[in-house]
């Protein structure tokens, strides 16, 4: 099947931003050759693909669904929505409900390094998806979104923004997909959560492009008085990702949840730096991230943790766990707190090491094969991360991609 030229066909070429400087703490540790590489890069044009591509999903019941394929919505489907429920394609929203995506899209600062993209992001995106519940709206089944990438030097750029108003409740999965095996592509993706009083935002971001795309994924998440925001990512594939994430705690009683598992293997390097803004008192927000390391694999975490003037009562910690299981594979894990209020509770941390003798011994005494007890192993250790989504349609469509992965792995 052969898809349109996305829509805005007078645009030739993309230019990227200046290439930063990694003396730069918010680039610290990261391999800039991957971004110096990207030249003569061209907006998504048409993509193949065949009747099992467009048939594929994630969750097995969805309130909507959304499929995507270089720049173009191809397939959208979905349930009848409550009253004052918005789920639109980003180009129809604009048109249709300018007033709301005028005011929250991408209104937040970026101040993890990657503001430049995110500008490139601002100019040239026309594909995602616009998601509005209405205040007290419970929607039960998650909103499912599919982004295809193909073709060498072709760059897409998502987006999807989320506004939950007061006690509204939604949960929405973004899932990414190559088109094929080989293409080198280019994804700049921006992700807006709102969560106003007392609503609730579940949302999971599902990577498993093939090992030659690259991509740059922003995430902003602002949470209200007593609302809760849980943010989950999922990198499986691709052969560098940069994942910035900020929280905002704007209400008393906001909570943030930020949550990653990496699963990296070959010369595979997922980059992540977090922010946890703390504004309003008596806000908690807990991060944990989870990498499993293979090969000659690098992992980088950087997560800052601010807790401004007057929001006394914080709550709030932060944790990297990375686990090898090569020698060669390499972690770099850089937590910080910065504090200017009293009575907080706040705490980082970051542990590196490989699986256990008297653990595999376990499995071994059962008749296990070593090979199947280290990739249980390594399950489980990912598997505590994705028990704290808290929704069993996530949870159980993010576990079956981690093992399609680790069954995927060289033996």
């Amino acid at each position: 099947m052969s898809l349109a030229a996305p829509p805005n066909p007078e645009v030739t070429s993309i230019t990227l931003p200046p290439v930063p400087n990694r003396k730069e703490e918010s680039w610290r540790f990261a391999d800039l050759s991957q971004l110096k590489s990207l030249e003569d890069l061209q907006p998504a044009s048409a993509v193949e693909l065949d009747s099992a591509g467009l048939s594929t999903i994630g969750v097995e019941e969805a309130s909507a669904r959304f499929v995507f394929a270089n720049s173009k919505l191809i397939s959208q489907t979905g349930d009848a929505l409550p009253d004052g429920v918005i789920v639109l394609s980003l180009a129809d929203a604009r048109e249709k409900h300018k007033a709301l995506v005028d005011e929250h899209f991408m209104a937040q600062p970026f101040e993890l390094g990657s503001a430049g993209y995110a500008e490139l992001h601002r100019e040239h995106t026309s594909e995602g998806v616009v998601i509005y519940v209405p205040s007290g709206v419970v929607i039960e089944k998650p909103i499912e979104v599919t982004h295809w990438l193909g073709g060498d030097k072709t760059v897409i750029f998502p987006h999807t923004l989320v506004v939950a108003e007061a006690n509204a409740q939604v949960s929405v999965i973004d899932q990414f997909v190559s088109a094929d095996e080989t293409s080198a592509s280019l994804s700049i993706g921006v992700c807006d959560l709102i969560a106003k009083d007392g609503a609730n935002i579940t949302y999971a971001n599902i990577q498993r492009w093939n090992s030659a795309t690259r991509g740059i994924q922003i995430a902003s998440t602002s949470a209200g008085k007593d609302a809760n925001v849980k943010s989950f990512t999922l990198n499986l594939g691709g052969t560098w990702i940069r994942n910035e994430a900020t929280s905002h705690l704007n209400g008393a009683g906001g909570n943030s949840d930020m949550l990653s598992v990496n699963v990296a293997s070959g010369s595979q390097q997922f980059d992540q730096r977090t922010l946890q803004l703390h504004h309003a008192p008596n806000t908690t927000s807990d991060l944990l991230y989870k990498n499993a390391l293979y090969d000659t694999s690098k992992t980088v975490f950087a997560g800052l943790i601010v807790v401004d003037d007057g929001a006394h009562g914080t709550d709030a910690y932060q944790t990297c766990r990375n686990l090898f299981l090569s020698d060669d594979a390499e972690a770099n894990s850089m937590p910080g707190l910065e504090i200017n209020a009293d009575q907080v509770k706040c705490s980082h941390g970051s542990t590196s090491g490989q699986i256990e003798d008297d653990e595999l011994f376990y499995f071994l005494a059962r008749g296990i094969k070593p090979t199947t007890a280290r990739q249980l192993i390594t399950i489980g250790f990912t598997a505590e991360v994705v028990d704290k989504i808290g929704n069993a349609a996530l949870q159980d469509f993010a576990l079956a991609r981690i093992e399609e992965k680790f069954a995927n792995l060289p033996v």
